[in-house]
């Protein structure tokens, strides 16, 4: 068990899982703004879960709001996985924010956005696709670094309030685990088709306010490519047959090239530009107490 095993104890509460801190290879290896490469991998895995996505068609403001909704998103990741004792303030926060989003599915049942298998499967798609954008984009991780990494990213899962059965025991498992997601539960739906739709670009605003629109448009183009490849591209080979998204030698070849150019141009951006914030403060603190 690491040091950060249990959290600091609050008068009047039984001691419960703590957050990762400095001892962590989370907060080592930090979260690079290039791992929003993934981001639509990532979500498009869990909008294909039956609940995810019913919850996503009925509450979620990524058709009005993308960016935003991004933007609050790797904020919550961040502080979840970075923000010592304040990511079970923010574990609570989901938990109620999640507690009223509830309905009816794709399929006439009912759903509950708290429902433990799906609330645990968002997670474990997050470290999914962790490890494939390290593998990708950064360096593959050696047998070891993964199960360690698998290992930090089940602790901020219980901090969440995901129950220890509900997850897979080690990396080896969460293959399995994915794997079965993807023969038994995962769907195309209507929240599927809406997000590959938008892989276009064609109805998004510009990311910030004060891009000019006619740069906006000129960009889109690249953008476009450069979202498809790295959503689709990065999928597993099965959920893509599944959802009817072709894939070709051709198409690989171009991902493999912007894979390598992301490799290089990272290792020329100082720390302090490539990581988020909250990350950034984390890998220095980890340096410090290597």
């Amino acid at each position: 068990m690491t040091a950060s095993a249990l959290a600091r104890p609050v008068p009047g509460q039984a001691p419960g899982p703590a957050p990762l801190g400095p001892d962590s290879l989370v907060w080592r290896l930090g979260f690079p703004r290039t791992g929003m490469l993934v981001a639509g991998r990532a979500l498009l895995m869990q909008v294909a879960h039956p609940v995810i996505g019913a919850g996503v068609r009925d509450f979620s403001a990524f058709r009005t709001d993308p960016w935003g909704r991004l933007d609050r998103t790797i904020t919550s990741l961040t502080t979840q996985l970075f923000g010592g004792q304040q990511s079970i303030t923010e574990a609570q926060r989901l938990r109620e924010m999640h507690r009223s989003i509830k309905g009816v599915g794709f399929h006439g049942e009912r759903y509950s956005a708290l429902d433990p298998q799906a609330y645990a499967y968002v997670h474990l798609s997050n470290i999914d696709s962790t490890l494939k954008f390290n593998d990708l984009f950064v360096r593959p991780l050696s047998t070891a670094d993964k199960r360690r990494l698998f290992a930090d990213w089940r602790q901020a899962g219980l901090v969440l309030g995901i129950k220890d059965a509900h997850m897979p025991t080690d990396v080896e498992g969460l293959r399995a685990y994915i794997d079965d997601k993807v023969a038994h539960e995962l769907e195309l739906n209507v929240t599927c088709t809406e997000l590959i739709g938008t892989l276009n670009l064609r109805d998004i605003p510009p990311p910030y306010a004060l891009l000019p629109r006619p740069l906006w448009a000129a960009l889109k183009p690249s953008g476009r490519h450069l979202l498809h490849d790295t959503t689709v591209g990065t999928l597993p080979p099965a959920l893509r047959e599944k959802l009817g998204l072709e894939w070709s030698a051709a198409d690989e070849q171009r991902l493999q090239r912007v894979a390598a150019a992301v490799r290089a141009a990272a290792v020329l951006v100082p720390d302090r530009a490539l990581h988020y914030p909250l990350a950034y403060q984390a890998v220095r603190a980890a340096k410090r107490s290597a």
